[in-house]
């Protein structure tokens, strides 16, 4: 995929465009076209996150940017990324991720010399203890489904661990780059407990817990045994919770942080209006509203076909975006080479009110809960559902909010009917397959059809990019027939920044590295 930097006009006129390189890339890339020279050493960024984290424990964080990617990355450093440009795997503790056999076994090789922030190897063993855990459902990890693709590990020596597949996978390092698998935590540390884990965190990441103050901020400090000196290049990184967008931005401008990780197409436009600094990582799919097909009365593919009838995404781009948002016409990007112009859904007042009708004649009038988070993004979404949809007869909607913190709950015990989800990717594999397959454990709508689990395996396992197009048009026209959500608009993996700040690299799906930033003062 394309990174691309926006800048507003004025200040896009003056330094001209601006493509960050990724990890493996100069450290010297800056806010313009030309070097800004050597990074500088020091200081402290103050950044703003957009949910607090129920634990530090890495099984229970999420590898996205609106998830607490940040924090993993600072605590614990990463396998793998990727280039955001070319799509290309690079490595960061792993020195390799091979296979000979098309996905059906795995060989990684980490770095020598790596060790936690304790001083204990980060070694083979390490890493099979936090793969073999994360399949643990009494956890609730989220990442739990891309763990369960691995049948078994093996430590072969102290630097190098074999992974066997439960069926071949040959894209599985996106599933490791985009998942906690790519975080490695101190099994020491883990097996103290929960509670001694949150309050002294152990990984081998670029910076480690100073304080955490719950509902308030958490203070990181510089590793001095970070593997890849002289990173990371900020002394101190302190991050605050600021889940409306509005005061996020109004902090920007205002010079009360250095960095947000932003999610707000809004927001965004509002940054470089004010002369910030943004930076998005383009993906396909996108957010959408997700419909439980495990009950009422979403187990009727009516009740769904009428929702997707009734909505006008454009008017609700205005509520919630102001317009500024990017709408979702076909599952992949025009750029994408899976793409087929495959169209979603479209309004369809008419057809939606003929289905409302029809299954109030049959007993069956619409009544169901929007389940929201506690954003003021996911509350105007949800709202705006509630009120087009009041326009019609024979449904009703209620709305229901919760906080950011019970996402993984949610994805494990499926109380809902309606809420946001989202399958957000540059490569579709594994998101797709996690997002829409009948044996994910994430399949949030509970969507279950042969030809569609068979379309998404073979995405899967297949070797050729011929095969892999097929497959993925069939997946795009039973997600079409079927209807298990709404895709309201592309996602935004996003930051906004003063224009100080430089080495903003993100990877997969919008996760920021923390050990690139630096601050020019």
């Amino acid at each position: 995929m394309i990174r691309s930097r926006r800048f507003p006009a004025a200040v896009a006129a003056c330094l001209g465009a601006l493509v960050l390189a990724a990890c493996g890339g100069s450290p010297s890339a800056g806010n313009s076209g030309e070097p800004v020279g050597d990074p500088v050493v020091g200081g402290t960024a103050n950044v703003l996150q957009i949910g607090e984290p129920r634990s530090l424990d890495p099984a229970v964080l999420s590898n996205a940017w609106v998830l607490n990617a940040f924090l993993g990355n600072a605590l614990y450093g990463t396998l793998l990324t990727n280039d955001t440009r070319s799509g290309e795997i690079q490595y960061k503790q792993a020195e390799s991720f091979d296979t000979t056999d098309d996905g059906a076994t795995f060989t990684l090789k980490l770095r020598e010399g790596l060790t936690f922030s304790d001083g204990s190897p980060l070694n083979a063993e390490a890493v099979k203890f936090n793969w073999d855990r994360l399949k643990d459902p009494e956890l609730g990890s989220t990442s739990a489904q891309e763990a369960s693709m691995i049948a078994s590990t093996e430590v072969v020596d102290a630097r190098t661990l074999k992974i066997t597949m439960a069926e071949p996978v040959p894209n599985f390092a996106w599933s490791v780059l985009t998942t906690a698998l790519n975080w490695i935590a101190s099994p020491k540390a883990l097996q103290a407990g929960r509670e001694s884990f949150d309050a002294e965190p152990v990984g081998a990441g670029p910076y480690t817990l100073e304080q955490w103050t719950r509902q308030d901020r958490i203070e990181l400090a510089k590793n001095p045994e970070y593997w890849d000196a002289p990173k990371p290049y900020l002394d101190h990184v302190t991050l605050r919770t600021a889940a409306d967008p509005t005061q996020r931005v109004n902090t920007m401008i205002s010079g009360g942080a250095d960095l947000s990780i932003e999610t707000n197409w809004t927001m965004l436009a509002k940054a470089e209006e004010a002369g910030l600094q943004t930076d998005v990582v383009p993906l396909n799919g996108g957010q959408y509203i997700v419909m439980n097909m495990r009950k009422a009365p979403f187990d009727d593919v009516r009740a769904r076909r009428a929702v997707a009838a009734a909505l006008d995404l454009k008017a609700m781009d205005v509520v919630v975006y102001s317009g500024k948002g990017k709408l979702v016409p076909s599952l992949f990007t025009e750029s994408s080479r899976f793409h087929t112009g495959q169209k979603l859904a479209t309004q369809d007042k008419a057809e939606a009110q003929r289905l409302f009708d029809e299954l109030a004649a049959d007993g069956k009038p619409v009544r169901y809960t929007f389940t929201s988070f506690a954003t003021q993004e996911s509350r105007s979404l949800a709202e705006g559902v509630q009120a087009q949809l009041s326009a019609f007869r024979n449904v009703t909607v209620d709305v229901k909010t919760v906080d950011l913190s019970e996402t993984a709950r949610l994805y494990t015990t499926h109380d809902y009917e309606m809420m946001i989800s989202s399958a957000h990717f540059a490569d579709p594999e594994p998101r797709l397959w996690t997002a829409f397959h009948s044996g994910s454990r994430a399949n949030m709508s509970g969507i279950a059809d042969e030809r569609l689990d068979a379309a998404l395996d073979a995405g899967r396992t297949a070797t050729t990019l011929e095969d892999r197009k097929a497959a993925y048009r069939t997946v795009q026209e039973r997600l079409i027939e079927l209807v298990p959500g709404v895709f309201y608009t592309r996602t935004s993996p996003s930051v906004m920044a003063a224009q100080n700040v430089h080495g903003i690299t993100q990877y997969g799906q919008g996760s920021l590295l923390p050990e690139e930033l630096w601050i020019e003062e």
